[in-house]
């Protein structure tokens, strides 16, 4: 059956345009773009989108699910469910569970659980045997059952002899390394970025040069392997030279953000809410706003969640003590849209970010609204205000910074290859 998506405004990362049109999908495929006057063909059914965008759907790149281990924090279903009220139609979800993501039998058990979600999930593998960087995953084995990217998360790999074994095993195999550039030593313990603010407050700090100590460590691994790379988080304006650098010597490097580094910043921990405890910590109102511009130039190519769920238990803590990161599947886009409707990112290029580049990352076909791509599609209204409730979240856990907070964008409707997962018919 064909679907027609008519009086549509049209976000597309590709063309980096934002254009009123329509679009026709068959079979979940997107088969071509018209005017904004073009009529339906005969037998198509119609769906209005009323003037509001539409775009590809959101590439979540860096999602942790709580199964194995902690299902009760987050499971494939409620994090799927989460996903399409969001506009994410495709979750990359990290191997940091308990047990990790690191033999072949445990990817094919995530990969069973995955498949009734209403979205699309892929998975990443870990890249050493239980996160404890002392031995290498079976990195083809995992290659072949479909793992996207190797990475052991926030547990750097201390041992450069064996990081640069698995650099050049992988690079064999055209395999991605996701690496978390921080320095071990100096940022173990730190809950915020070193400074007055932190000092005054009495929480463990680190200075943003951890970041650029590890990135630094990093890319000359990458120089020396020649291995595709991708830093998971950038998060001070001090990293920005060598990504530039790294990238005008031909290195395949990449590198991502979370949203919560482009739209908080270190005051925002204010009275100890342990909700605004993140890995890395928040940065300075500067770096905050080098990020933005290091998105809008393309040296950050890809803005993720870095859905974290924790139970009340985990954030229920002194700030120092309280476990990491916050749930963002639901919260990625209207966050985002800060970003645009403060003047900071057009639509195309906070869609380039979260649906194009990572989708072309991860070599998949999702990310665009060209001619045979599939219909991963996210309608919206980005103007739309809401008072974000917690209790609203679809995730089991509810640990979001933006509580209370006044936001911009609603979803409309989420469709999956042509099939509607979230909202109703309009």
């Amino acid at each position: 059956m064909d679907q027609f998506f008519t009086n549509a405004r049209l976000i597309d990362p590709q063309t980096q345009t934002d254009d009123m049109g329509s679009l026709l999908v068959r079979d979940g495929v997107i088969i071509g773009r018209g005017g904004a006057g073009d009529a339906a063909p005969e037998g198509a059914t119609v769906i209005d989108c009323h003037g509001r965008a539409l775009a590809p759907g959101i590439v979540d790149w860096g999602v942790k699910i709580g199964e194995p281990g902690e299902r009760h924090k987050e499971s494939f279903r409620s994090a799927g469910l989460a996903a399409a009220a969001g506009g994410v139609t495709t979750i990359i979800a990290r191997p940091d569970t308990l047990p990790p993501i690191d033999t072949p039998e445990a990817l094919e058990f995530v990969a069973r659980r995955a498949a009734d979600a209403p979205v699309n999930i892929h998975h990443m593998a870990a890249l050493t045997k239980s996160r404890e960087g002392s031995e290498m995953v079976e990195i083809g084995f995992l290659t072949d059952l479909g793992a996207v990217a190797f990475t052991d998360g926030v547990r750097v790999v201390r041992d450069t002899k064996l990081l640069t074994r698995c650099m050049t095993y992988a690079r064999g195999l055209n395999a991605l390394i996701v690496g978390h550039p921080q320095e071990a030593g100096l940022s173990a313990g730190a809950a915020a970025t070193s400074g007055k603010f932190a000092s005054l407050f009495g929480i463990p700090a680190v200075s943003p040069m951890a970041e650029v100590m590890g990135l630094d460590r990093d890319l000359a691994l990458v120089a020396m392997t020649g291995c595709r790379w991708h830093a998971d988080q950038i998060t001070t304006a001090a990293s920005l030279p060598a990504l530039e650098r790294a990238r005008k010597a031909g290195l395949d490097v990449t590198a991502g953000i979370s949203i919560h580094h482009l739209t908080l910043n270190e005051f925002d921990v204010g009275d100890y809410r342990t909700f605004f405890r993140f890995t890395p910590p928040l940065r300075s109102e500067d770096d905050r706003q080098a990020m933005v511009q290091a998105v809008a130039d393309g040296v950050i190519d890809v803005i993720a969640s870095f859905h974290t769920p924790q139970d009340e238990e985990s954030k229920r803590l002194p700030f120092e003590a309280a476990a990491p990161g916050a749930v963002g599947l639901q919260t990625l886009l209207p966050a985002a849209l800060r970003l645009h409707h403060q003047g900071g990112l057009s639509l195309p290029q906070l869609f380039r970010a979260m649906s194009l580049n990572p989708a072309r990352r991860l070599g998949l076909p999702a990310g665009r609204l060209s001619d045979g791509a599939p219909a991963d599609l996210i309608l919206f209204d980005p103007d739309a205000p809401f008072l974000m409730d917690r209790f609203a979240l679809l995730s089991k856990s509810k640990n979001t910074p933006f509580d209370g907070a006044r936001m911009q964008g609603r979803v409309i409707g989420t469709w999956v290859a042509g099939r509607r997962v979230f909202g109703e018919n309009t």
